[in-house]
């Protein structure tokens, strides 16, 4: 038996600057977050967060807080 398609989520690219000035090139980003011009940077910028959070745990290193956030290509 064929098994069932898995529903794709579609990703945007974000290109994320830390208060430090270290930056950090196309971060995934699920392309439902973003609702039109309403809220969308940040809800992104939470959504960045979280995984930074997730990285630090990890890792041990404290994650950095973000200065900016631009979609990348633009």
């Amino acid at each position: 038996m064929a098994k069932k398609p898995t529903a794709r989520v579609e990703m945007v690219m974000y290109d994320v600057v830390y208060e430090d000035g270290s930056q950090r090139s196309n971060r995934r980003v699920p392309a439902d977050l973003l609702q039109g011009l309403d809220g969308g940077e940040d809800a992104v910028k939470a959504e960045i967060e979280r995984q930074d959070l997730e990285i630090s745990e990890k890792s041990g290193i404290p994650p950095l807080a973000i200065k900016t956030v631009k979609r990348s290509g633009k």
